[in-house]
């Protein structure tokens, strides 16, 4: 029984790690769902771009460029969407 135990955990640790590194190695910033908690408490609108996706977008693209140019990766940490 304590085998068993034992070997799940460590089958979670190594999926959780593999999980981790996929995240790391695909370079993009974690993002919350559209029906999250913000939309149920009343906060479904964006407040860099107001809930329009088209501008979200484009303010997304915009700071990567930024970031591009600066030589950093993932999304400036002033400006956290």
């Amino acid at each position: 029984m304590l085998i068993t135990i034992i070997v799940a955990i460590v089958l979670f640790a190594l999926l959780f790690a593999a999980m981790a590194i996929g995240v790391i190695l695909a370079n993009k910033p974690v993002r919350g769902s559209c029906g999250g908690i913000g939309a149920r408490g009343g906060r479904a609108d964006c407040e860099i771009c107001g809930g329009d996706p088209e501008r979200c977008d484009e303010e997304q693209r915009s700071n990567a460029d930024q970031a591009d140019r600066e030589g950093r990766t993932g999304p400036s940490p002033s400006r956290r969407h």
